[in-house]
């Protein structure tokens, strides 16, 4: 499942957008691509700090009042979340700082279904070109994609397993240690040191 978060301050261009990505070849909405929509780019940002929403891809209006995309693109940048974002606008003035911020792919609107297709192609081959490198965890709330580079260690806690990240935050997980060793063991730069921790050389 794939989460998708389209983020525009025109909400008849949000719900454009979700018309188009429901109709995209050969993948299902509802089984492959999960679509959320915001208004501000603020309350995407929210979501991602608050409520520990972690999208694939972003579609990202660059003009928007209190927090432009750009502005939003350089936070997301920090916060090092494995994102990719595709920015949206009705001017090219902005072409050459977005690809600077690394994103996916630029486009002008009004946005048609094959540019949009394209990007949504191009996205999804980077997915599943990164998908060795990515694990997929269950927490208590959602099902979590986490890169294996940002995994520094792990430790056994009673009958939970805490997963400690690079950028500071931890995930909780209901599993044994011996299942989550398992789920690493493809990557060899992760080691057992002793019984209750999981250390990424």
């Amino acid at each position: 499942m794939y989460q998708i978060a389209l983020c525009d301050d025109e909400p008849t261009e949000l719900h454009t957008m979700e018309r188009m990505l429901r109709s995209y070849p050969g993948h299902s909405i509802k089984d492959t691509l999960a679509v959320r929509q915001f208004e501000r780019a603020d309350a995407l940002l929210f979501a991602i700090e608050q409520e520990s929403y972690v999208p694939d891809l972003i579609f990202l209006d660059i003009y928007m009042p209190t927090l432009s995309g750009l502005e939003a693109a350089k936070k997301l940048d920090e916060m090092d979340l494995p994102c990719r974002i595709v920015f949206l606008t009705s001017s090219k003035d902005h072409a050459l700082e977005a690809f600077e911020l690394n994103v996916l792919h630029y486009l002008v609107k009004p946005v048609s279904e094959e540019s949009l297709f394209a990007a949504l192609d191009r996205a999804l081959a980077q997915f599943e070109k990164d998908a060795a490198r990515y694990l997929l965890f269950q927490t208590e709330n959602q099902l979590r994609r986490i890169a294996a580079d940002d995994i520094v260690y792990c430790e056994a806690q009673r009958k939970t397993q805490c997963v400690y990240l690079k950028n500071g935050k931890q995930l909780i997980l209901h599993m044994t240690m011996n299942r989550l060793y398992e789920m690493l063991a493809a990557h060899e730069e992760f080691v057992k040191a002793g019984a209750s921790y999981i250390v990424n050389l």
